[in-house]
Order: structure tokens, then C-alpha cells, then sequence
């Protein structure tokens, strides 16, 4: 750990990084999810049908996950506080090009831009966020990823709201970027500085291999299980438990809060009983949560279900990123970058697989397989002891 302090500097002031490194969560976390109220009005707007739309929005995750590897790249050649601040700069700048897209064509291309800065944005926040937690005496990143969560809680809300006093979508747009902007500014300067001497040599990408591809899967499996929270809750809550739409919305709903309060709350959790503890509890209880969602018939026991998936997910990706910031002989920033495109990879091709067991097996049973997904990442627990 001491090592990967010195990497990022030793002259900046430790609580101003930390702040300012929670700013850029926040700043992530409402920029991103400020343009899900948009999507709808997007849709009206160009005239697209569903599987218009559809193709559209891969383009958003297709630029995340061409950027992520070279993020971790970048970061790890010139520093995290500079890709991190170029990647806030751009998705604050391009949401209003979103807004403005004449087109489906050119709203991919607006959306793939925007997803790349994201992706940018978080694999070199939470590289940052890592060295932070080494130069500190307890561990911090679930606060970070908790602020994550507060801010998709501000930008979903936020621009909902603003849209529902009249605001054109373009105005809101500008609002919430000019807002974050702003903070982005303001906080950049007190992150961890670069390390002296110039970049690194000898730096390369390559095929994550050995404990990185371990904690990589795990990631994987975390994120596939919030996507499908995320994807489905609402759909089994209606189609399984009979409830009313706007009921069976509250199943991510009670999901987003349990892993805001959890992940606020976490870095004591983390603190008390360790790393390896938290990814073990954690996991069998989001496990948990699923198969009491599923295998009792009651509609509110769908709504506990996916709280208590909440509750147990939402420290162990933290954690795992912790983790492979500090695996031996490898850059922290390739580390992260690497778990963190194998996490998206199952945040997007999560829900697709669900969707596709769903139609063989039914929708019960294709949840039923996360739970077990999750069940072999706790009994992989080990995997955190770096």
C-alpha cells in the first residue's frame, strides 16, 4: 500500500483528496444517470420504435467499453487526476450534445462519446480512489462508491424534476452540467497528484490472467446481478407477483436506496470485519434476497427480496476494486481498468442472458441462477486477501 501512495503523489493534503475524489463520484454518478428521465423524450423526439431505441442506446455502452482499457492505461502512464478530470470534463460537455442529436445516427455517436468519458471516468476515479484509501489508515471506497449512488439519485431525481416544472430537455441538461461542472472544477486540483519523475515505462495492455482475472469475474457477477435488479425486477413483480406497474417499479427502487445507505455506511462495515468477511455475507445475502424474491409467492416478499439484494451487494464491489489495487506486480490503474470492463461486460450482457433464459425457462429460475452465480462468489471470498 505504501508504494501505491507514493505513486500518486506525497504532497497532497489526504482529506482534501479524499473530498475531492468523492466529488468526483458524485459528479460521475449524477451526470450518468441524468440522462435516464431523457431517454423517453429522446424516443418521442426522433420517432424511433423500440428496437430502434435499442440499437441506439449500444452505442453508449459500446464507447465505455472501448475506453475502459485505455483508461487504465492512461492513468497508469500519466496519472489518475488527469484522465479523471478529462473524463468529467466530457460527459459534463456532451450530455447537451445528446439533447441536441437531429438523429438516431448521431445520437450513437453523441451517446458512444458520452459513454467513453464515462467509462473514462470511472475506471480512473476509482484507480484514484484506491490510492486514497492507501495513504489513509482504514479503508474508504465504499463512501466513494456510495456517493456514486447519491448522485444517481440527484440526477434521475433532479432532472425529473426539472422537467416536471416545465424545463425543456435541453435546459435541464444544462442546469445538471453546468451544476457538476462546476464541482468538477472546483475539486480537480486537491486529487492525488501524478507521481515525479515523469511516466512510466514498460507499461502495456494484455488478457487479465491469474488473481486479476479472478477478481474480474467476481465483478462480473456483482454487476450482472444489479442489472438484472435493474432489468427485471419490475417485470417479475408484474408478470410473476401480479402487481401494478407503478408498484412493481418500486423493486429497483428499494434495491438503488439499500445500496446508497450500505455503501455510505460501508468503509465501518469493511473496517470491523475485513474484506473477505464483507464479499462472503455480502454475496450470499444478495443471494439471499433473490431466492426469497422468487420462491415465496407473496408480493411483498419480492420487494424485501430485492432490498436485502441491495443491502449485500453493495460493499463487495468496492471491496473487490480495493483488492486488485493492490495485487503484486501489477499497475493499480490496469488492475481496475481490467475488473472494472468485466464488470460492464456483465452489467450489459447480464440482462440479455437473463432476458434469454427467461424465454426458455422462465423468468423465476433464470433469477434463480444469479442467486447461484452469487453462492460461488462467496465461496470465492478468498480472493480479496491481497
Amino acid at each position: 500500500m505504501t508504494s501505491l501512495a507514493q505513486a500518486e503523489g506525497k504532497t497532497a493534503d489526504p482529506r482534501a483528496a479524499r473530498l475531492a475524489t468523492r466529488a468526483m463520484f458524485l459528479v460521475c454518478g449524477t451526470v450518468t444517470a441524468s440522462w435516464a428521465p431523457q431517454v423517453p423524450l429522446a424516443k418521442a423526439r426522433l420517432g424511433l420504435d423500440d428496437g430502434m431505441l435499442g440499437l441506439t442506446l449500444l452505442g453508449l455502452g459500446a464507447g465505455a467499453m472501448v475506453a475502459m482499457p485505455l483508461a487504465g492505461f492512461l492513468a497508469a502512464r500519466f496519472s489518475s487526476r488527469l484522465i479523471t478530470t478529462l473524463g468529467g470534463l466530457v460527459i459534463c460537455l456532451s450530455l447537451p450534445l445528446i439533447i441536441l442529436a437531429p438523429d438516431a445516427p448521431l445520437l450513437a455517436l453523441a451517446l458512444f462519446l458520452f459513454g467513453a468519458a464515462t467509462g473514462s471516468m470511472d475506471v480512473a476515479m476509482n484507480v484514484q480512489a484506491t490510492a486514497v484509501e492507501a495513504r489513509g489508515a482504514r479503508p474508504v471506497m465504499s463512501s466513494f462508491h456510495g456517493m456514486f449512488s447519491v448522485g444517481g439519485l440527484f440526477g434521475a431525481g433532479g432532472t425529473s424534476l426539472l422537467l416536471g416544472l416545465g424545463l425543456t430537455p435541453l435546459t435541464a441538461a444544462l442546469i445538471v452540467s453546468g451544476l457538476m461542472l462546476a464541482l468538477l472544477l472546483s475539486q480537480a486540483g486537491s486529487m492525488l497528484p501524478p507521481e515525479r519523475g515523469g511516466t512510466r515505462a514498460g507499461l502495456r495492455l494484455s488478457l487479465p490472467r491469474g488473481l486479476i482475472l479472478v477478481l474480474g469475474l467476481l465483478t462480473f457477477v456483482l454487476f450482472q446481478a444489479e442489472g438484472a435488479v435493474l432489468d427485471w425486477s419490475a417485470v417479475f413483480l408484474h408478470e410473476a407477483r401480479g402487481q401494478d406497474p407503478s408498484v412493481a417499479g418500486l423493486g429497483y427502487a428499494v434495491f438503488a436506496v439499500a445500496m446508497a445507505v450500505m455503501r455510505l455506511t460501508g468503509d465501518g462495515i469493511t473496517s470491523r470485519f475485513g474484506g473477505e468477511t464483507v464479499v462472503r455475507l455480502g454475496s450470499a445475502l444478495a443471494a439471499a434476497g433473490f431466492l426469497l424474491a422468487i420462491l415465496v409467492p407473496w408480493p411483498v416478499a419480492g420487494l424485501v427480496g430485492f432490498f436485502l439484494v441491495g443491502v449485500g451487494a453493495a460493499n463487495v464491489v468496492p471491496v473487490l476494486f480495493s483488492a486488485a489495487g493492490r495485487v503484486p506486480g501489477t499497475d493499480p490503474g490496469l488492475a481496475i481498468s481490467t475488473i472494472a470492463t468485466l464488470g460492464y461486460c456483465g452489467i450489459l450482457a447480464g440482462p440479455a442472458a437473463i432476458g434469454f433464459v427467461a424465454d426458455h425457462l422462465g423468468l423465476p429460475l433464470a433469477l434463480g441462477l444469479v442467486a447461484v452465480l452469487l453462492v460461488a462468489t462467496a465461496a470465492a471470498a478468498r480472493a480479496v486477501r491481497v
